[in-house]
Formats: structure tokens, sequence, C-alpha cells
């Protein structure tokens, strides 16, 4: 069975950083992409970034480029997203997402693309 689960949210001042992990079990875990996701009361869940199952591809959301990493770790199935200067918009439930392919290529930001999501770790910045 797998198991996707997200930490590292919270409240934060503008300005402010936190780093978001994402564990994951059950697969094997370098076998895929993997996403950071985010969805905002009222509105649709839009990709924030993408990684390819080696960690050498980077793919971001034009409004986060600069501002968030996006890394994993395969020897501990942990993903992560450091998140810097953050803004009041960029708060939102953030979900973790495993890709169905090994790469981000393409539309990366389609929900489509995974086929295995966390439960989310909520994200607010206040201004």
């Amino acid at each position: 069975q797998v198991q996707v689960v997200e930490s590292g949210g919270g409240l934060v001042q503008a300005g402010g950083s936190l780093r978001l992990s994402c564990t994951a079990s059950g697969l094997t875990f370098d076998d895929a992409a993997m996403g950071w996701f985010r969805q905002a009361p009222g509105k649709e869940r839009e990709g924030v970034s993408c990684i390819n199952y080696s960690g050498d591809t980077t793919w971001y959301l034009d409004s986060v480029k600069d501002r968030f990493t996006i890394s994993r770790d395969n020897a501990k199935n942990t993903l992560y997203l450091q998140m810097h200067s953050l803004k009041p918009e960029d708060t939102a439930m953030y979900y973790c997402a495993i890709g169905r392919t090994y790469d981000c290529s393409g539309s990366w930001s389609n929900v489509r693309r995974y086929n295995y999501w966390g439960q989310g770790t909520q994200v607010t910045v206040s201004s």
C-alpha cells in the first residue's frame, strides 16, 4: 500500500521561510518523478514544482522561481520543498504527488500526470 505523507507547513510572516517534506512508502521511490502542488480556497490545484526520478532536472511555476527549491533524497524516500521570501499569495494547502513516469517533461503541472497524493500540509503566510 502506497503512503504519502507531507510535513513542515505552518504559519510564517511574509519574507520568511519554510521547508516542506514528503515521505513515501510502498513503492520504488526512485522510479518516479515527484511534484509539489498547492490549492488555495476557491482556486484550482496548481503545480508548484516537479523533479525527475534522479533529481537532476527540475521545473517550477513562474511565480515561485528563484524563491522555491525542490529536491529529493532517494536514499530516504523523501522529497523536499525549500521556500524562501514567502508571500501572502503563497498561502495554500501544499500537496506532494508521485508521478506516473520518471520525468517531468511536458505537462508536468497536469494533475493527471500523478497517481498518488498526500493529504497536504497547510502553509499560511501573514502580511
